[in-house]
């Protein structure tokens, strides 16, 4: 069994609808009004690769939508009785058609709706959901499995983030037995949990784990080295070729060019170059030399 902590996006206030009230006041003492009552959306989770090299499966976002409803929300998992403000009420697992997964699978996330007391306490808290300022969430959790995407094992040797033939190393995160709590945080495991404010489906960047973007960093910077050395080489063989040409401007004109102009116009310029400066080796009997005096030929 393994103890999880995972980090989404955003909350957003919501209407107090009568069956809203009816969900939340099952876990009120005394009946609650709509005015007295915050309600708000979040993202808790989803079955995306995330910082961690981890993802849920769907089964396990289902299970945990069971297991979460009920749970406290607080302040950077800071286990406090004082810090406790908000309670989870309902939860659904929600789909993004048409969207994938780092993995391959259809993209879907756990959605919540919690409230909490509009109390003078809460007032600041209130207003910093509404003002986008508390959005990231985290949750904690316990998994019974966590299986590499690789060879499927519990234990194994392969490093998550790494690369083997090919595929990306993460862990599966299954068959959830707890859910601790819920947290607002400052920077998330999971990319998009937190408030949901606003949020607009069906559009989606595809999140991957961030060992793939990392490699893909690296190679775009690989890849821009490489332009500039190649249009460094372009100006330096076009001033050899042409000594009257302006090198700062050529070099202006050398940025815009695209790496296959840059490789052809290196070519020619080379070709003249080798022209211009190859020599072949000369021999030159020097007059009245002795055969073995090592002063007969002179190069």
């Amino acid at each position: 069994m393994t103890d999880v902590r995972k980090a989404g996006l955003g909350a957003a206030g919501a209407a107090v609808t009568a069956e809203e009230l009816a969900a939340i006041n099952a876990y009120a003492r005394s009946g609650l009004t709509a005015e007295q009552v915050y309600v708000f959306a979040l993202r808790l989770c989803d079955n995306e690769v995330d910082r961690d090299f981890e993802r849920f499966d769907e089964a396990a976002l289902h299970k945990l939508g069971e297991l979460f409803v009920g749970k406290s929300g607080i302040f950077d998992h800071n286990w406090s009785a004082a810090g406790q403000s908000a309670r989870i009420y309902r939860t659904e697992v929600v789909r993004e058609p048409g969207v994938k997964t780092a993995a391959g699978d259809g993209y879907c996330w756990l959605k919540a709706w919690a409230y909490m007391l509009r109390t003078e306490k809460n007032a600041d808290l209130i207003a910093e959901i509404e003002g986008g300022i508390k959005k990231e969430v985290s949750v904690g959790c316990s998994v019974g499995r966590r299986t590499c995407s690789i060879c499927g094992k519990e234990n194994c040797t392969h490093v998550p983030g790494k690369e083997y033939g090919g595929k990306h190393c993460y862990r599966t995160l299954q068959d959830p037995v707890d859910a601790y709590e819920w947290s607002f945080v400052a920077v998330p495991a999971q990319r998009r949990a937190g408030v949901v404010k606003r949020w607009q489906g069906g559009g989606g960047d595809q999140m991957v784990s961030e060992g793939y973007l990392e490699q893909l960093e690296r190679e775009a910077a690989l890849g821009r080295s490489y332009l500039k050395g190649l249009r460094q080489d372009l100006v330096r063989l076009a001033c050899l070729s042409d000594q009257e040409l302006d090198g700062e401007l050529y070099a202006q004109v050398a940025a815009k060019l695209t790496e296959p102009e840059l490789l052809e116009l290196r070519s020619m310029y080379q070709r003249r170059v080798d022209g211009q400066f190859t020599v072949g080796a000369q021999l030159k009997k020097t007059a009245g030399a002795a055969r073995d005096s090592g002063e007969a030929f002179l190069i």
